[in-house]
């Protein structure tokens, strides 16, 4: 999911409106979801702009191209929609499932200590980007960068509470 938040975690920001689609104030949304299913009729979201923040829910959800179309109850004319072109959509935290065992939501990984089975630091989880089998940490010490694939033989330990990660790598990674 998304690497942005806001407000302590309690809010994510899991897409941004790029534009209107028709005239009745449906909006192209870029989603940093996993999957559509995180957009659910009824949802509450909130779009954040340079002059305050919008409530919307969810009317209606469905794809376009490479990415989504919503409308909202609160929209009903693309200009409603046009000023909030641009913002960022959040949810609160606690409207998102409970990840399944050994997932995560981007956010909880980035800013974690990285460390070796032996010990030693290799620094923070600074971003995060998905390939086509599996998603990689970007773990940066200063201007040292090593990219920690997200593969279970790798990840050894995740603890949330603490904010340490554990891995093994492989030859060559270090």
């Amino acid at each position: 999911m998304s690497s942005k938040s806001d407000s302590g975690n309690k809010r994510i920001a899991i897409g941004k409106i790029t534009g209107p689609h028709g005239l009745k104030g449906a909006a192209k949304v870029y989603s940093w979801a996993e999957s559509m299913d995180s957009f659910q009729k009824g949802m509450e979201l909130t779009a954040a702009s340079e002059t305050g923040d919008v409530q919307l829910t969810v009317k209606s959800v469905a794809p376009h191209k490479k990415g989504l179309l919503l409308t909202f109850k609160e929209v009903g004319h693309i200009n409603d929609l046009e000023p909030l072109v641009g913002c960022e959509l959040f949810v609160l935290r606690e409207d998102l499932p409970e990840p399944e065992d050994g997932s995560y939501y981007w956010v909880d990984i980035i800013g974690l200590s990285v460390e070796t089975v032996e010990g030693e630091f290799l620094g923070k989880v600074d971003s995060i980007f998905p390939t086509g089998s599996n998603d990689v940490y970007v773990v940066k010490d200063g201007k040292k960068e090593i990219l920690v694939p997200a593969l279970a033989t790798v990840l050894k330990q995740v603890d949330l509470d603490s904010g340490i990660m554990v891995v093994d790598l492989p030859e060559g990674l270090v």
